[in-house]
């Protein structure tokens, strides 16, 4: 029989009032405390589609043959169809399951009417299939059927899903299908922290979703909402209908705009106020994703079964293309400043409703991966990490959550991406990459490398030397200056930070705006140049000798000389050896809206070929020195005293 899974509400305090906090206004400010579970945990549900029409409804149950309607919580199968629970949303990470909690046996719980085959199926680090159990069912008027399954065989991979099958003459209904575990004996108190900034109508259908599904998030005690934006989420028609659906939940505060990090870190701050226990978890989640309200169950059902106190991140999935999965885990290779490293076995944008061309194998995560961190598009942070490690560093965006999670790993906390835990995202690789932001990743990354890596200033040279050429060979003026003024910022030490970034923000969009081809224009309006003027020109290729092309491009240009006087690129290839040929180029942005154009300037180039080389040698020189900064002021600057000093509170 199911199990119930309520846990307790949380207690309240007397009423409070913070600086810029709407939240705390005319209601009572939640108090963090522990629960006792009423009943088993739910792990997961077994639901069979997805939150918006845009998913499909293969992410979370197939259908192989027959006719079946599947509803978000219902499945109905009429006679001879098959359905399988072998899918992105369907499986149970039984894998990580039995490698990160103390858990050892989970329960396949739902309810059946009508006849047909109930199975419960496994697969293996290689992604062999094997049947651990199954029932007929016959004439089952809402029959409660579960299934006690142990989770002993799937250390290095694999997963449990369930399959249905109906034959002639046999219909089948399912409904409410959970996952459930074993409860500990408190359950922790968990907040959702969403950070937004002039995406209110973004923010708003999350609130809205959460709300829509609160009664099953029974781990979830609160939702902080840390608006710096001008176009506010309180100005919404929408927001007084989900403040009132959220109760007490919600907690709205206003603040000025410190970035991501700024934003994230404010619901670690007031929940650390307001706990009387040293085992609350703390949930980031991006404002502009659609949500899978299931997420939270998930991940705060894990960290509540962890043997041991760990990050646990969900996955990104490309809301642009729905069935994509970004990556399985990921972890940065600091010295070289590359985040977003596909850990091996890990699938990268994967079509997680395909099959691998190689093997011809679905495209399912069945190796156990070891993250080296997680992006805040949804991650937990348990309190311990926080009382451990600090707050994160005031880094306004960029690099953020990789520096946290490797900061939090050197004190033995690590990090778990766990599969089936998925939010969307704006696909990355539509987002260009000459933008004001690329100054905090390149500042961020830098300081990053500084504190948790070796820090080899002749690689990093290198790596920053080998930029800079390719964005003057670009073309991309702008962005040689942004990195140059990230490197020179970087050598100015600690003090960068001091105000979370907010006068950064405003010199790197200062300084960029100098620069015509950081602008983007419509393609049939660009200034000086006649629309039907600009025709494509195609690259060659990738050269298989890019040195030898490297120093051709390099000499060409220090003469003056070009191939092309004038033409558009395709975004994916405007590569530095192809824009290397033009006098100007029309280059497409990233997220197909428009156009940037280029144009060579000789002395331009000089004038920020020069400069970068005397700030790289500056690097190598004084790198180390500056990297002994960092490290001292590292426990100041991630002090809950330092927040609550850019809080002004």
């Amino acid at each position: 029989m199911a199990g119930k899974t309520a846990t307790g509400r949380p207690t309240t305090s007397a009423r409070t009032r913070s600086n810029g906090s709407r939240a705390a206004e005319g209601k009572e400010q939640t108090t963090f405390s522990e629960h006792t579970p009423q009943g088993r945990l739910t792990t997961q549900r077994g639901l069979f589609a997805g939150p918006s029409p845009i998913v499909s409804k293969d992410l979370y149950a197939e259908v192989p043959s027959g006719v079946v309607t599947r509803g978000r919580d219902t499945l109905v199968l009429e006679e001879a169809a098959r359905v399988s629970g072998n899918t992105y949303f369907g499986r149970f990470p039984a894998s990580y399951w039995q490698r990160w909690t103390t858990v050892r046996e989970v329960r396949a719980e739902l309810v059946v009417s009508g006849s047909g085959l109930v199975a419960v199926r496994a697969s293996d680090y290689e992604g062999e299939p094997r049947t651990v159990e199954a029932r007929e069912v016959e004439g089952a008027k809402q029959e409660a059927v579960s299934f006690d399954l142990k989770l002993d065989k799937f250390l290095d991979g694999g997963a449990l899903w369930l399959d249905f099958e109906t034959e002639a003459g046999q219909g089948l209904r399912v409904e409410r299908v959970r996952w459930t575990v074993e409860p500990p004996e408190k359950i922790r108190p968990t907040a959702v922290t969403i950070c937004t900034m002039n995406r209110a109508d973004d923010c708003l259908k999350n609130l809205q979703a959460l709300a829509g599904d609160i009664s099953s998030l029974e781990t979830l005690d609160a939702i902080y909402v840390a608006d710096q934006g001008t176009d506010r989420v309180d100005s919404r028609e929408g927001f007084a209908k989900v403040a009132a659906d959220l109760g007490d939940k919600l907690h709205y505060i206003t603040q000025p705009n410190l970035g991501g990090a700024g934003g994230f870190t404010r619901g670690l701050y007031e929940v650390a106020g307001h706990s009387d226990t040293e085992h609350a978890n703390v949930l980031f989640m991006d404002d502009d994703v659609l949500l899978e309200p299931d997420l939270v169950i998930r991940l705060t059902a894990f960290s509540n079964r962890a043997a041991n106190p760990v990050i646990v991140g969900g996955q990104m999935l490309n809301l642009l293309h729905p069935h994509q999965l970004h990556v399985g885990a990921e972890y940065a290779r600091l010295n070289t400043l590359e985040p977003g490293m596909p850990v091996e076995h890990s699938l990268s944008t994967a079509d997680l409703m395909g099959v691998d061309e190689e093997t011809g194998k679905p495209n399912k995560q069945e190796r156990r991966l070891d993250a080296g961190y997680n992006g805040w598009w949804s991650c937990l942070i348990p309190a311990e990490v926080v009382q451990a490690v600090g707050y994160p560093m005031p880094f306004f965006f960029q690099w953020d959550d990789a520096e946290y999670s490797y900061r939090a790993r050197a004190h033995g906390f690590p990090t778990v991406t766990l599969p089936g835990a998925g939010v969307w995202h704006a696909d990355f690789h539509w987002k260009d990459w000459d933008e004001w932001h690329r100054y905090f990743n390149l500042r961020n990354s830098i300081i990053t490398a500084a504190l948790h890596s070796e820090f080899n200033l002749t690689v990093l040279a290198r790596v920053l030397m080998a930029q800079l050429v390719r964005y003057l060979l670009g073309m991309q003026y702008g962005l040689t200056h942004t990195l140059i003024k990230a490197v020179e910022d970087f050598l100015e030490g600690p003090e960068i930070l001091r105000d979370g970034g907010v006068a950064a923000m405003r010199e790197i969009r200062e300084i960029r705006a100098k620069y015509p081809e950081t602008k983007r224009h419509d393609p049939t309006e660009v200034p000086g140049i006649a629309s039907n003027d600009i025709g494509i020109i195609n690259g060659g290729g990738r050269p298989s000798l890019q040195r030898l092309v490297l120093i051709k491009r390099v000499v060409d240009r220090l003469r003056g000389r070009s191939r092309f006087s004038l033409g558009a690129i395709p975004m994916d290839e405007a590569s530095w050896w192809h824009v290397a040929l033009f006098d100007t180029a029309v280059v497409t942005d990233a997220n197909q809206e428009g156009v940037r154009v280029r144009k060579y300037d000789r002395d331009r180039m000089f004038e920020l070929g020069k400069r970068g080389v005397r700030v790289l040698n500056r690097l190598r020189k004084e790198g180390k020195a500056v990297q002994a900064q960092y490290k001292r002021a590292m426990p100041e600057l991630t002090s809950r005293e330092n927040w609550k000093r850019l809080y002004e509170l």
